[in-house]
């Protein structure tokens, strides 16, 4: 009944604010709804008053975080029967209603796993035809030689320098793609050249910078199995995928 009252009085005073401009109107429907949601809003007068409605609000957004679609109304007032106790399951058939149900999420979340994992697999193996594709066809281009490995490589310049050794660290200038083109990682735009160790870096890299002297550039072009196999590396490269390196080997540290 106060909610009735305050209701009418916000809409007489609405009236009598519209009354006093050259041309009335009626109210509009947002401001019906307004005047609405302000009768209907809770007071709060005390702290147990608030922290009580904040706990409510806590337990709403825990429960929406959940990837499940609930019967609210059903839930409140499940919610009102387990705090006067009047459920109307017993213990035992609520314990077994909940168990279903997480069981039931926990079979729907693996079942998006593994839906997720297959498009992966199916990738990845979609990623490494490609590359072996690419490496068949690049075995055969000019300047291209293939060790046993599998590793493909193109001198572009060769150096007189020292060759380094598996245990050294070597400065290089290096750029990274992808077979579509893509730079994943380049030294060279960062105009920053970088310092590791040969043992501490892909099977390719590590195979491949051994053959070049100080002073060499080379393009290596890297099998999956040799590069970062079908975990692939970041966001970046992909699972499978078969990697172009441009090298400069610009000192060897041993």
């Amino acid at each position: 009944m106060k909610k009735i009252i305050l209701l009418a009085a916000i809409f007489m005073t609405m009236t009598t604010m519209e009354a006093a401009k050259p041309k009335s109107s009626l109210p509009t429907e947002k401001q019906l709804e307004n005047a609405a949601q302000a009768a209907s809003a809770p007071e709060f007068k005390t702290a147990k008053d608030s922290v009580s409605y904040a706990i409510g609000v806590s337990m709403a957004s825990q429960l929406g975080s959940i990837p499940y679609e609930f019967n609210h109304s059903l839930m409140l007032e499940g919610f009102k029967a387990g705090i006067e106790k009047k459920s109307l399951f017993d213990e035992s058939k609520l314990q077994a209603i909940l168990t279903q149900w997480q069981q039931d999420m926990m079979a729907s979340q693996q079942a998006q796993q593994d839906k997720a994992q297959s498009a992966g697999n199916e990738q990845v193996e979609a990623n490494k035809k490609a590359g072996s594709e690419f490496l068949a066809k690049n075995a055969v281009a000019e300047g291209v030689k293939t060790t046993p490995s599998g590793l493909q490589y193109k001198v572009l310049v060769e150096g007189t320098g020292a060759k380094p050794a598996a245990t050294d660290k070597v400065e290089v200038h290096y750029e990274g793609t992808l077979l579509d083109g893509t730079v994943f990682d380049s030294s060279i735009k960062r105009g920053q050249s970088i310092t590791f160790g040969l043992n501490q870096v892909i099977k390719g890299w590590t195979e491949g910078v051994q053959l070049m002297s100080e002073g060499s550039k080379y393009i290596f072009y890297i099998p999956s199995d040799l590069a970062y196999g079908d975990r692939g590396a970041g966001g970046s490269i992909p699972g499978g995928s078969t990697l172009i390196f441009e090298v400069e080997l610009i000192k060897v540290n041993p």
